[in-house]
């Protein structure tokens, strides 16, 4: 008999694995107090203090003996754990093959640190740390609990100090860095923590951020004890500042992947049959293998006649799982939607940008233009081994730049076409999946429902098999119906199947025999009348997948109820849920979901639903932007829907986080918006995705939206939507290069908005000329632009925007050389950026006033502006400027004859510039090499950081 108690979390008990009754909190605190001096006597009055501390009830005794009976009952089943009576109190005793997690936990942790071999060493504390459910003594609040939860919390945190450092010994940093960034902003001054961070960082080649740690924790001791870090994180970040070799990674660690992506989906869990397709794939593994290689170039699976819901992405799931520890520098995982019925399809641009995103790559590294992306994309791959699972492809084209040029990557790829293509000019295998033979489709329900139930019912079982023609999408529904329900007989649902089946004609174009529909018809008929409505409204949303509040908006519903509602849809596999949250649905049920809804639900309906859901998503945007930069929008929204429920960012990192999630939904919704009569949606949300998308260099992106966005105005005949998409696009290709093409846009922006009379439209064009051309050399046309930019922003009384002019103006005087022309211009700038909370305009000011101050020799003033600077472009996240104000920053200590605090800035701003993959890294470090110079030459270029 098997008897386990837990305490680290809630107090359980269970015997042979099923849950016992221990009562209310009270009894349970008994237990609990009794489980942590297991096998050790408890007198009765240490009992009554740990359980009432200085507040006992009157008959304390009487009431314990009532509670200890109760438990003793609860635990009558079995005989190995005994409340016994003793003269000094009550023992809780135990056989020694019953568990109590916290002891558990002690015992593998005294094995951990006695172990001299480190990988089983960290084996045991992980195993130690996994008995960890929750706060110890959950929901139980007495004195003596809670002193006892505190040192158990303290015992929590050595051993994951301990296994941190196993594992940065092992060479692990990569997996270890997100659980270290947790932990240490839980407990910021954990100086142990903090160190194992610091080089976590430093070794993922983000040194920069491993300094700012410090600062943080050091400014953190000194606020909250008085006292500044410790020796051991001190000598930490002399060693980072020094390059000390000494904090490389251990010998065979990949030494440039600053992560490990693990992008796989979930393996499905009863994967059934496919036993000659998986050998197929693991002889080409073996035949590369045995010729020196991590695997074939790239492996393509498409299915026979083009047929969906085949079990492609399955298989390839299922097998890329079972071979991942042979590409143990990561799995990459992209889903093309080549055959989305919305024709949503991913971009070969799209998908390397998610790669390099989940490679860590910033922003700043990333070029402009496919192929240089794709260039940057195979160089990260150079010399490791990865795995890349390329799902849903339509053709050659949309996977040839995926392609991983390195010898020990795999590249798998899933598409209902046959890519033969691929074979012929890449050497790609191909592989045919066809539907399943009746034997393994057989043997996947068999492995669903249970052996005794299939075979109780073969007739049954045998039309569902040919009902379902062997697809195995079709046969998971029929499955999880029959799971739903185990008194169902198989027999009605084999009815069902005869009643509503009629031959399906292929969704995607196909002559596929078989009734799908019927399957995804009666299934739907099983659900509840909201699960079957919002199954229905899913089909209007424009993927590729959705967030609950989104869902919430579409259907009308509040978001709790629209919780349950897709939990029902979840549970008969109608939808899935990839990430908390997030709900997607196979392409064959989208579609289904767009005829029904197109057949069930009237015009007025969809146009409903379809509005309230872009309503959300609109403004939600348009919040989000405005905390991204605090200037006014040249177009004011209509209020939104009743029951849109648009979301609130409180601040610049929500609506950083939201912008990010829903990003490629957004995008996804202008493309779609048109068509379904929204073209005011369209423009205003492309609108309000430019600041984002600019400043994440999703150039490429950000002129799809535009382009569609303009023809959207122009149908509309709205001049103020088609002027704010000229001037996004002119945004767009000057951040791509296109001189001409940016000038053109930005001239037809500034007649539009000077037709319509916008000065805040204007004043933003001016804003994008005048950088454009500073960068171009042309100063004077820079100077008009940005006075022009300022006389705008005055007339809509927009003071952040005029503090951008002013700053403008005032930098241009300073890279002319006049800093006493250029110093009250900025002072103006700073004020107002000030008042209307702009970050990013008061970064940008302050590193021009330490610019100005520098050149007055002025070396203090200077130098405390800069570190304004630094400061807030840290929490704005824009590194390039970070790098090229330390920069400055470095130069002004060099001028005022303090080279060691010269060498810290310069090392700091090195180490982002290396980071990022910024050309001046080089530069720099071989004037670090030799900062032994008489003079420094002022770096100066900062057109292109100005917003």
């Amino acid at each position: 008999m098997t008897v386990e108690f837990g305490v680290l979390g809630s107090v359980e008990a269970t015997i042979d694995g099923k849950r016992v009754s221990l009562g209310h909190a009270r009894q349970r605190g008994v237990l609990a107090v009794l489980l942590v001096d297991v096998n050790r006597p408890v007198s009765t009055d240490q009992l009554a203090d740990r359980l009432w501390g200085d507040r006992p009830p009157k008959q304390a005794r009487a009431t314990l003996h009532g509670y200890l009976s109760r438990l003793r009952h609860a635990l009558a089943a079995t005989s190995e754990v005994v409340i016994g009576r003793q003269q000094s109190g009550y023992v809780l005793t135990t056989a020694d093959t019953v568990t109590v997690d916290l002891h558990s936990f002690r015992r593998l942790v005294a094995q951990a640190r006695a172990d001299d071999d480190d990988r089983h060493a960290a084996a045991l504390f992980e195993q130690a740390l996994s008995l960890w459910r929750a706060e110890p003594f959950a929901a139980l609040d007495t004195p003596w609990l809670n002193g006892v939860r505190d040192a158990l919390g303290q015992e929590r945190r050595t051993a994951q100090l301990g296994l941190g450092e196993l594992r940065l010994q092992l060479g692990q940093h990569i997996a270890l860095l997100p659980e270290l960034s947790a932990r240490a902003e839980a407990h910021p001054l954990d100086e142990g923590l903090a160190r194992q961070l610091m080089v976590a960082l430093h070794r993922c080649g983000r040194a920069a951020d491993a300094l700012d740690h410090y600062r943080h924790t050091q400014r953190r001791l000194i606020q909250e004890l008085g006292i500044g870090p410790g020796r051991a994180l001190r000598d930490i970040q002399t060693a980072i500042l020094e390059q000390d070799t000494t904090l490389a990674p251990p010998s065979g660690t990949p030494a440039q992947q600053t992560r490990k992506p693990a992008q796989l989906p979930l393996s499905v869990g009863a994967f059934t049959g496919r036993g000659a397709e998986l050998a197929q794939l693991d002889d080409l593994l073996s035949v590369k293998a045995a010729e020196g290689k991590a695997g074939p170039a790239a492996v393509v699976i498409s299915a026979v006649s083009g047929t969906a819901g085949v079990g492609k992405t399955a298989l390839a799931v299922h097998w890329a799982h079972r071979v991942r520890n042979i590409f143990p520098d990561g799995q990459l995982y992209v889903n093309l939607r080549g055959f989305d019925p919305g024709r949503s399809t991913v971009s070969p641009g799209e998908a390397i940008r998610g790669f390099l995103d989940a490679f860590g790559t910033p922003s700043a590294r990333i070029p402009p233009g496919l192929e240089a992306q794709t260039g940057l994309y195979r160089s990260l791959l150079t010399g490791l081994r990865v795995l890349v699972l390329l799902d849903n492809a339509r053709d050659a084209e949309q996977v040839r730049p995926l392609l991983p040029g390195a010898p020990g990557c795999l590249a798998l790829v899933t598409s209902r076409n046959r890519l033969t293509s691929l074979a012929a000019a890449e050497g790609a295998h191909l592989l045919a999946v066809d539907l399943l033979a009746p034997g393994e489709a057989r043997k996947l329900l068999t492995e669903r429902l249970g052996t005794l139930r299939v075979a109780a019912e073969p007739g049954a079982t045998d039309e569902i098999v040919a009902r379902c023609a062997g697809l195995p999408l079709a046969l998971a529904i029929v499955a999880a119906r029959a799971t739903a329900q185990p008194r169902l007989p198989l027999a009605a649902l084999a009815q069902e199947l005869r009643q509503t089946g009629s031959p399906l004609d292929a969704l995607d174009g196909g002559d596929l025999a078989t009734q799908v529909r019927a399957v995804f018809s009666w299934s739907l008929q099983a659900m509840s009348s909201d699960a079957a409505r919002l199954f229905r409204l899913l089909g209007l949303h424009p993927g590729p997948d959705m967030a609950l509040p989104a869902v919430a908006a579409l259907a009308g519903m509040q978001p709790e109820r629209a919780r349950v509602v897709l939990a029902e849809l979840a549970q008969g596999h109608l939808v899935t849920e990839p990430l908390p949250g997030r709900y997607a649905f196979h392409d064959l049920l989208r579609a289904y979901a767009a005829e029904l809804v197109v057949e069930h639900d009237s015009d007025e309906t969809r146009r409903t639903a379809t509005h309230r859901m872009l309503d959300h998503y609109l403004h939600t945007a348009h919040i989000a932007d405005a905390l991204l930069t605090p200037r006014l929008n040249p177009a004011a929204l209509s209020p939104a829907r009743l029951g849109a429920a648009p979301g609130r960012p409180a601040d610049h990192q929500e609506a950083l986080a939201w912008l990010t999630a829903e990003h490629r939904v957004l995008l996804a919704a202008v493309q779609q918006a048109p068509a379904a009569g929204f073209d005011a949606h369209t423009w205003q949300l492309a609108a309000t995705l430019t600041t984002f998308l600019d400043r994440h260099a999703y150039w490429q992106p950000l002129v799809a939206a535009q382009t569609v966005a303009l023809e959207a105005a122009r149908r509309q005949g709205d001049r103020a939507g088609q002027a704010d998409a000229h001037r996004s696009l002119g945004l767009a290709q000057d951040r791509l290069g296109n001189t001409h093409g940016a000038q053109t846009h930005y001239s037809l922006a500034l007649d539009l908005f000077g037709e319509i009379g916008s000065h805040a439209g204007q004043a933003r064009t001016h804003q994008h000329l005048a950088r454009m051309s500073r960068t171009q050399g042309l100063q004077q046309q820079a100077f008009d632009h940005a006075h022009h930019s300022l006389e705008h922003y005055r007339a809509d009384d927009d003071r952040a925007g005029q503090s951008a002019a002013l700053n403008l103006i005032g930098w241009g005087h300073a890279q002319l050389g006049d800093p006493h022309r250029a110093l009250p211009h900025c002072q103006q700038a700073l004020e107002l950026a000030q008042e209307t909370k702009d970050l990013n305009g008061q970064a940008h000011t302050w590193d021009s006033l330490g610019y100005i101050h520098r050149h007055l020799g002025q070396h203090q003033q200077a130098i405390d502006c800069y570190l304004e600077a630094v400061d807030l472009l840290r929490k704005t996240g824009d590194r390039r400027s970070e790098a090229a104000s330390l920069r400055c920053l470095g130069d002004t200590h060099h001028s005022a004859a303090d080279p060691e605090a010269a060498h810290g800035a310069w090392s700091h701003a090195l180490a982002i510039l290396d980071e990022i993959g910024h050309p001046d890294a080089d530069e720099l470090r071989a004037r670090l090499g030799a900062e032994t110079a008489s003079s420094a030459t002022p770096h100066s270029d900062r057109a292109s950081r100005q917003p």
